[in-house]
């Protein structure tokens, strides 16, 4: 009898701690959930990004239309997946052909480009160190043909092994369909699944919540089209600037160095990569790939000091290193997903640090 006062004491503090830290408790929870059941998620994870992108341009739509008729949300929703579709559309159709044509070309080049190489380097290197590159440019040439040819043979060898593996072919094959499906219930329902979980808010935490929200809202939204019209103003800068040099892959090259602008200097380092492979295998001399460095170089200048800060500035808040980070550790926890992910958190994140940075400040913790 004795001890059952202590053991109540004991029963009602641990009852107070997991009252107390509920929320933390059930957000560990949903984070475990959601890193196991990412494969299953990705389709709905990456339909809610593209919806939550896509949903102002939805709106304005919906409200469009002739006298008493308007588009309506479902219309409105119809037509914003239809651009998005036409446009990887279109670039699929830009990039694929250049890419196959300048394959072939490079791969009948790539001979001459090792004779060149070696009428250059071998008297240097039989010279000072007694080197000779014995490299048989026919062999080489009759290899890399031998292999094309049998291209069709490899890509048969991928389709019996993606048999075998039938499972997980249909996987992939049911994520890719299902992500328009997702995309176009998520973005025609949006305003009311939001409205459904702001109900769901605590009362007593809810005006917080809806501040914390807005304002991640707002730096997102003016960062994503900022970043957009980076990427579409770079992507034709690099296109152009690498044709003007004579690069034959300057368009796709061009629109990959772009797009992959949104990774702050691996996106344009990956282009550059490209272009001076390319040229490498293209050009005579070491010379004609100063241009090509020339684009890259004025294309970073004006990007960082004109572009990114007109358009962007710091509206996200967060110093490029962190970005980059964030970046690289969302690939390796969550693939490509963890990459679309990994801006949006980073910006929650640094919005609840201020406001914890702000409380702390105003706290008796830090005056007195």
């Amino acid at each position: 009898m004795a001890n059952q006062p202590k053991n109540s004491r004991n029963k009602l503090q641990d009852s107070n701690i997991v009252a107390d830290n509920r929320w933390l408790i059930l957000s560990a929870v949903f984070l475990l959930l959601l890193y196991f059941l990412l494969p299953v998620l990705t389709p709905f994870l990456t339909a809610a990004i593209l919806a939550y992108m896509c949903d102002p341009l939805v709106d304005r739509l919906s409200v469009l239309g002739y006298k008493k008729y308007q588009f309506g949300r479902t219309t409105a929703t119809v037509l914003v997946m239809m651009a998005i579709m036409g446009v990887i559309t279109l670039l699929l159709l830009i990039i694929i052909p250049v890419l196959q044509k300048e394959s072939l070309l490079i791969i009948e080049r790539l001979p001459n480009v090792i004779t060149n190489i070696r009428a250059t380097a071998e008297p240097f290197l039989q010279k000072h160190f007694g080197i000779s590159l014995a490299i048989d440019s026919a062999q080489i040439q009759e290899i890399i043909t031998k292999n094309w040819k049998t291209a069709g043979g490899i890509l048969g060898d991928v389709l019996k092994t993606a048999g075998t593996n039938s499972m997980a072919l249909i996987g992939v094959v049911a994520n890719i369909l299902l992500l328009p499906v997702v995309l176009f219930y998520l973005l025609r329902d949006w305003d009311e699944l939001m409205k459904g979980i702001g109900n769901l808010i605590p009362r007593h935490i809810v005006g917080k919540t809806t501040e914390l929200a807005q304002e991640i809202d707002q730096m997102l939204a003016e960062f994503l089209r900022g970043q957009f019209t980076v990427m579409v103003m770079m992507s034709v800068f690099y296109a152009v600037g690498l044709w003007m040099t004579g690069l034959d892959m300057a368009l796709p090259i061009g629109i990959i160095a772009g797009l992959l602008g949104f990774i702050p200097y691996l996106g344009p380092a990956i282009g550059m990569g490209l272009a001076l492979l390319v040229g490498a295998l293209q050009f005579t001399s070491i010379g004609q790939l100063i241009p090509v460095l020339m684009v890259f170089g004025i294309g970073q200048l004006v990007e960082s000091n004109f572009i990114t800060p007109k358009l962007v500035g710091d509206r996200i808040g967060l110093h490029p290193v962190v970005v980059i980070f964030a970046l690289l550790a969302g690939g390796q926890l969550f693939g490509f997903v963890g990459v679309l992910l990994a801006l949006p958190v980073s910006a929650a994140i640094a919005v609840g640090l201020r406001h914890t940075k702000d409380s702390y400040l105003d706290s008796d913790a830090y005056l007195k």
